[in-house]
C-alpha cells in the first residue's frame, strides 16, 4: 500500500467548519487519519497513461463543471485539467455543491486535497 500524507500546503482549501461544501480538514494535524467517513486513498498509483482532453482546442471552457457530473467519478481515478495550473490525477471521495475533495497524486504518493468545481476546466474518470 502506498503511504499518504496530509500536505499543509493545501490547508487553506479547507476553511474551519468545512465552509463552501468541503468536508472538515483531517483531525490531528492530518497525520494518520482517514478523513470524514473513513474514505481511504487508493492502494496503488494512478494509471500510467495520461488521458487526452476532449475539449479539442485546449482553450478555456466558458462553463463551470457540474458537481452532478463529477459525482460519477467518486472512488475512481480521475484526471483533472484545472483552469490554471498543471493537470493531475485525483481520486474523489466527496462531492459537494461547489467543491470536490479526495486524494491528489503528487507523483510519489496520495495527499488529501480539495478543489472548487469552478476551478476545473475538464475532467475524465477511468
Amino acid at each position: 500500500m502506498y503511504p499518504y500524507q496530509y500536505d499543509p500546503r493545501f490547508q487553506n482549501l479547507f476553511p474551519p467548519g468545512g465552509g463552501q461544501g468541503f468536508p472538515p480538514p483531517p483531525p490531528g494535524g492530518g497525520q494518520g487519519f482517514p478523513p470524514q467517513g473513513g474514505a481511504q486513498p487508493p492502494s496503488s498509483p494512478p494509471p500510467a497513461f495520461t488521458p487526452t482532453p476532449k475539449l479539442g482546442s485546449g482553450g478555456p471552457s466558458l462553463y463551470a463543471v457540474d458537481p452532478g457530473a463529477i459525482s460519477g467519478c467518486l472512488y475512481r481515478y480521475t484526471y483533472i485539467w484545472p483552469r490554471n495550473g498543471r493537470p493531475y490525477w485525483f481520486y474523489p471521495t466527496f462531492v459537494g455543491r461547489r467543491s470536490v475533495a479526495g486524494y491528489r497524486w503528487t507523483g510519489s504518493f496520495w495527499v488529501y486535497a480539495g478543489v472548487d468545481v469552478n476551478q476545473i476546466r475538464e475532467f475524465q474518470c477511468v
